[in-house]
């Protein structure tokens, strides 16, 4: 069985495949002070009685600190099976299409591999986590660049932090757009705000890319922690995938290893 690790900057995704096929899923809080051994235990426990079972392991990791220990921690307890680390020299067969490649994080790379494997058209992936990430892939699986903004969390705790009368609210779908208290007024501007600005930044990026050499059409995908909060309220998201990471995760460990 294949395990699949995703570590980004709030929360790691644990994937294990058999064959095509993702047969669980776990998320746990990413702690840039986790030792290697810590890691190990802490997936283990995760695992449980498929622990003795991985054949593979993929894994990427967009935080410096945790990526030194995850390279520790596979050496040290999953050196018998093969193993893919994303980093430059991984074949992954995505064209970075962008000033300067070495800035796109694997993340966003290996994305654009599951988008264009899954649709097989020009994609806009939004992942929705720490950061709100727009990557912009052409019918060719080429990634063009995309948009970085605010996420969703650390918006609301800058909000709370430098409004006095303000507080974190529960992120769900107030009863209407119009809020009759506080906790409502913040709920909205949240939840639709929020969308408000995807669904204008992605019909921009679509009509940019109808207006140069991209022409044709385009899929619309979500993905991230934060994404159920956004995807029924989105007039252009049409696909829903919260383990896009982790099927990219498959796909660059089958190129790396075939």
């Amino acid at each position: 069985m294949l395990l699949a690790i995703d570590v980004g900057n709030t929360n790691i995704a644990l994937g294990l495949y058999r064959g095509e096929d993702l047969v669980h899923d776990w998320r746990m809080r990413t702690d840039a002070r986790m030792t290697a051994d810590e890691l190990a235990l802490t997936m283990r426990g995760l695992l449980a009685e498929h622990a003795d079972a991985i054949t593979g392991v993929s894994a990427l990791s967009t935080v410096p600190a945790v990526l030194r220990e995850l390279r520790v921690m596979l050496g040290r307890y999953y050196q018998r099976v093969p193993r893919v680390i994303v980093e430059p020299g991984v074949r992954t067969g995505v064209p970075l299409l962008v000033d300067n490649p070495k800035e796109v994080g694997a993340d966003r790379v290996i994305n654009t591999l599951a988008a264009h494997h899954l649709h097989q058209t020009a994609c806009v992936v939004v992942d929705f986590g720490t950061s709100t990430n727009i990557d912009v892939i052409s019918a060719k699986g080429e990634f063009l660049g995309g948009v970085f903004a605010p996420g969703i969390e650390i918006s609301v705790d800058a909000l709370a932090a430098r409004a006095a009368a303000l507080r974190k609210v529960e992120l769900v779908r107030p009863r209407s757009v119009i809020g009759k208290n506080t906790v409502e007024c913040l709920q909205s501007g949240i939840m639709y705000g929020f969308t408000g600005q995807v669904d204008g930044l992605v019909r921009r990026i679509i009509d940019e890319l109808e207006r140069t050499t991209h022409p044709g059409e385009v899929t619309v995908i979500a993905t991230g922690g934060l994404a159920p909060l956004v995807v029924d309220e989105s007039e252009t998201i049409v696909d829903h995938r919260p383990d896009l990471t982790l099927l990219g995760l498959r796909l660059v460990f089958e190129r790396n290893t075939r």
